[in-house]
């Protein structure tokens, strides 16, 4: 994958697509809290924003800040049969795709133009439903690269072919590895010490496990899932006719293995100061023999290109050694499952049902499949994204939702710079080299500026897996060819359909995609204390990404540079060790802990971001106390609102994938990073003894 999601592209929440919603049934509202103070005002009406039907006031906040806020939704919400989890996310998901699917109807319907992008929109998706037109395909749209991979005869043959599969990776929610079964994985973006132009990055790849650790890991549930993986592999190759599937299978998982055991751990591949590797194209047989760098560069299209950053350099050279050093029959059949496992569910559905069994039953704990048509709105809307999110963005994103969220950013954006003053610990040089980062802050509301364009891409409206490996071919040669431009600081890392925000570090810029600026995160007629409280959190998660543990080593142009005195930071680091000891302690399930330092980025952004939230919800007060609505005070409301933005429920098995890839804490424990604010304590009276007290020196405040 990318270099890494803190470095390029931190988001939000990890898997959306996986994530599910299922309202709580309404019931009577809880009592007032006992903390707020009383009024003689006249009552006010519910808060619009947060759901006090789903909160759970049996224990007191300080006992338990997730259950507080979600404990009754979370009782009485089942995960629908088809998802590996639910929350708060997917009724955003749910909506921006019953968008999307009246959208791809209404395409459909108007007979649009040949070679419009209505046409190609409809094209696609009736390809995609094509089911007869798939089954009578067989396996012939992967032919041409069966028969390559067939035809390797020599490490310069195999060189040829891994080269041709080389693909870019341009999806910011995922983590450090390229996750597809492709060798390597391709990432252009602006250079780490020279933010004038665009370069190559060269990223570890092939495997079709989620993670190394899923090869490496010895405990009963990761055996348990190479069990389940090993037959999975040899159900795939017998449904592709292969006559000898059980050893081919043994020698995938043994060559996969190998490749786990070269890769960079996902900690490591974090640190942006190991990945500033920036490799003369003529170094690479010097640097990682084994492979001919020649011929894969030529393959790959990038015999052109001078030199190539090598994010993780230790895991190139050992790749490349594998390739020298593993036999060509293992490579071959081990070329072979990637490809026909990366195209299963555009494959007949022999492919697709095996395919699902394992990586959503199996893997995740999913009962049962998605109908097929949510999945062609997906898939539609991926690799078409911004056809579809240009139409998208005409029918359900008003320009005054734009402007009043443009507000709320700015407000934010203040209340950060603001906080940079009041941080006794900063010195002055420092603190003014941050609010450098700040004024030159980027922010980009609902959808980018110039859209990408799909004339040269050829849709069949009976060619469900060409269509998509065309439109990955097209992302591919589209990355290629920045490669040594100019960048475009306005450049957008997600479509306008997508439910998700993003900080770009390199950019110094923020996305805020339309389809995230929705209720329940956002309503321009909700009460401001819940808008700040959840979307607002949001976008202060997402500025201080920019001073998280990777963002606060780029200055404003984006350079990776130190512009931090040795003692601001030392104190900046010491303060993150705290947050990775705080959430070592977090238990996801029996013997399975957070890893404090894989999602110390995510966790710094939440801390930070929510008390800048705060901070912004307090002055857009305009000096004026906070109305009480319910009995709920404004701080006490903003708490809230945080707290149901993270209302979730997952199966066990997808949360130990997730332990295992994700950068983000799980959703509860996000929850709770309430517990450093000395606001909360306030807000909900939360006293010593009580199970999510923290004494004031333990609290974590980093920005």
């Amino acid at each position: 994958m990318k270099p890494t999601r803190w470095m390029l592209a931190t988001a939000v929440c990890a898997a959306l697509a996986a994530c599910g919603h299922s309202e709580a049934p309404s019931s009577k509202a809880p009592a007032p809290a006992s903390t707020a103070p009383k009024t003689a005002a006249a009552p006010a009406p519910t808060p619009v924003g947060i759901d006090l039907a789903g909160m759970d006031k049996s224990r007191p906040a300080g006992d338990g800040f997730f259950q507080y806020t979600n404990g009754t939704w979370f009782k009485d919400t089942q995960i629908p049969a088809d998802r590996s989890s639910t929350g708060s996310f997917l009724k955003l998901y749910e909506l921006a795709q019953k968008r999307t699917a009246e959208l791809i109807q209404k395409a459909g319907d108007s007979k649009p133009a040949e070679g419009s992008n209505e046409r190609k929109i409809a094209d696609y998706y009736a390809a995609y439903m094509n089911t007869d037109a798939i089954e009578k395909a067989g396996l012939t749209p992967l032919k041409p690269e069966l028969s390559a991979i067939e035809g390797i005869k020599s490490r310069a043959d195999l060189a040829k072919v891994l080269g041709s599969r080389l693909r870019a990776d341009v999806d910011p929610i995922n983590a450090t590895n390229f996750h597809t079964s492709h060798l390597f994985g391709l990432f252009v973006t602006q250079g780490l010490e020279d933010p004038s132009q665009n370069i190559a990055y060269l990223l570890q790849g092939g495997l079709a496990l989620p993670s190394r650790d899923y090869y490496l890991s010895d405990d009963a549930a990761t055996k348990t899932t190479r069990d389940q993986y090993h037959a999975y592999v040899v159900a795939l190759l017998k449904q592709a006719g292969d006559k000898n599937a059980e050893a081919e299978a043994n020698t995938i998982l043994a060559l996969e293995t190998k490749i786990a055991k070269a890769q960079t751990s996902l900690v490591d591949s974090q640190d942006v100061h190991k990945a500033n590797n920036l490799w003369p194209t003529a170094d690479f047989a010097k640097k990682a023999p084994g492979l001919d760098w020649s011929a894969y560069f030529k393959a790959a299209g990038l015999d052109g290109v001078k030199t190539i950053d090598v994010w993780q350099p230790d895991a190139v050279t050992g790749l490349a050694k594998l390739v020298g050093s593993e036999p060509l029959s293992a490579w071959k059949t081990l070329l072979r499952f990637h490809t026909i496992n990366s195209s299963a569910s555009l494959l007949p559905k022999g492919y697709a049902d095996l395919a699902f069994g394992f990586y959503g039953h199996d893997l995740q704990g999913i009962p049962q499949q998605r109908p097929r048509a949510k999945d062609a709105i997906d898939a539609t809307s991926t690799d078409l994204g911004d056809a579809v999110g240009q139409i998208y963005v005409k029918n359900y994103f008003p320009a005054s939702s734009k402007a009043e969220v443009e507000t709320m950013v700015k407000n934010i954006v203040n209340a950060f710079d603001q906080r940079i003053d009041t941080l006794t610990w900063m010195t002055p040089a420092t603190k003014e080299k941050a609010k450098e980062k700040i004024k030159t802050l980027r922010v980009s509301v609902g959808y980018p500026d110039t859209w990408r364009d799909y004339s040269s891409l050829t849709v069949k409206p009976d060619d469900a897996l060409g269509n998509h490996l065309r439109a990955v071919e097209l992302e591919y040669q589209h990355q290629r060819a920045k490669i040594g431009q100019p960048v475009d600081r306005g450049e957008w890392w997600m479509t306008p359909q997508t439910v998700n925000a993003v900080n770009l570090p390199l950019q110094n810029a923020l996305n805020f995609p339309a389809a995230i600026l929705e209720a329940p995160f956002f309503d321009p007629k909700a009460d401001p204390a819940a808008n700040y409280g959840s979307i607002g959190a949001v976008i202060g998660h997402e500025i201080s990404h920019s001073f998280d543990n990777t963002g606060a080593d780029f200055d404003a142009q984006g350079k990776l540079a130190n512009w931090w005195t040795p003692d601001d930071l030392k104190h900046f680091e010491a303060a993150g060790q705290k947050l990775v000891k705080q959430y070592d302690g977090y238990e996801i399930l029996p013997g399975l802990h957070v890893n404090g330092q894989q999602t110390l980025g995510e966790n710094i952004a939440d801390v930070s971001g929510l008390t800048a939230a705060l901070a912004a919800y307090h002055a857009s007060l305009g000096g004026k106390p906070a109305p009480v609505i319910d009995g709920l005070t404004g701080d006490q409301r903003f708490f809230i609102a945080f707290g149901e933005t993270w209302r979730s429920k997952i199966r066990d098995a997808a949360a130990r994938v997730r332990a295992a890839t994700d950068v983000h804490a799980p959703a509860q424990f996000r929850a709770e990073t309430v517990r450093n604010m000395d606001d909360w304590y306030k807000a909900f009276d939360v006293k010593p003894g009580q199970t999510m007290y923290l004494d004031p020196a333990q609290r974590v405040k980093i920005w």
